[in-house]
């Protein structure tokens, strides 16, 4: 089908804090880097084609952090896209990156402040709109962490703020301090441990930031539910899984990602598909099966 800037409407709209409205389906801007969500990605040019295409298409949400490089996908969006007309950009920080494919919490007051006036440096802008706290620390006592949040917000360097991979009573935790508007969970068709964040943040106006959308692995064999609803379709089932997950419900905000313009335009092609009443149902089953 050909893709245009009306295509994605489609996947209909949600108002992060009430007032940062963004097209449900945004880009992940992890993949952008290299293996390993290290140092600079192996084709340059294809991710920065990748990143000037998302406006294009209409996608307005740009999910990035500090650690995806480090610092490289922060960079490489500076580099394509600013000054950022009609874009969010959301980043995030609170994980440290020894080396590739590692990540460890660091929570520490003074780190995430440090991170979030890098953050602003390296993206160009003045304030965050939207950022996220990556993880928890652990070995950092919880209203640290939130009460540094809540100073860097009335210091005016964050408009937003969102928190990742996180439960029901962390959320409740922290907006003792300041107001949760996205959480940033694992969830796809075949991980739905977070379903009952997902329902609190449908019943209290926060975004649901799915990562790792497209995880549908062994569902996609030869002969499963996922592909026959597939075949049905004529689509990739990776497309599918985004169809369910804009289905699910309307807080749904799928950041699928990836450093490939041709990847990219797959992904946006989802919003055209219709999945009926059946497929859905299919489709929920999966996980019980």
């Amino acid at each position: 089908m050909t893709l245009t800037a009306e295509t994605i409407e489609r996947a209909g709209h949600f108002s992060i804090g009430g007032d940062l409205p963004v097209v449900r389906l945004g880009f992940g801007a992890m993949r952008i880097t290299g293996t390993g969500i290290w140092g600079e990605p192996e084709d340059r040019a294809e991710s920065l084609r990748t990143l000037r295409r998302l406006p294009e298409l209409g996608i307005n949400l740009i999910d990035t952090a500090d650690s995806y490089g480090p610092e490289v996908s922060e960079r490489l969006i500076r580099e394509a896209l600013y000054p950022y007309k009609g874009l969010v950009i959301a980043t995030k920080a609170g994980l440290l990156r020894p080396g590739p494919g590692t990540w460890v919490p660091l929570g520490k007051p003074e780190y995430l402040r440090q991170q979030v006036i890098l953050s602003i440096r390296r993206l160009g802008v003045e304030r965050l709109d939207l950022w996220q706290l990556h993880r928890i620390d652990p070995h950092v006592p919880q209203n640290e962490q939130f009460d540094a949040i809540k100073a860097l917000q009335a210091e005016g360097l964050i408009r937003h703020v969102g928190l990742s991979e996180v439960s029901i009573k962390d959320i409740q935790a922290a907006q003792k301090y300041f107001r949760v508007v996205t959480v940033q969970n694992r969830y796809n068709l075949a991980d739905r441990d977070s379903e009952d964040v997902l329902d609190f943040c449908e019943k209290n106006d926060i975004g649901f930031i799915p990562w790792y959308p497209l995880a549908s692995g062994d569902l996609a064999k030869p002969g499963s539910r996922l592909e026959s609803i597939a075949k049905k379709h004529g689509a990739a089932p990776s497309q599918i899984a985004l169809a369910w997950l804009l289905r699910r419900s309307p807080n749904m905000l799928p950041i699928p990602g990836t450093s490939k313009v041709r990847h990219l335009e797959e992904n946006v092609a989802s919003v055209a598909i219709n999945l009926s009443d059946a497929d859905v149902a299919a489709l929920n089953e999966i996980r019980k099966a």
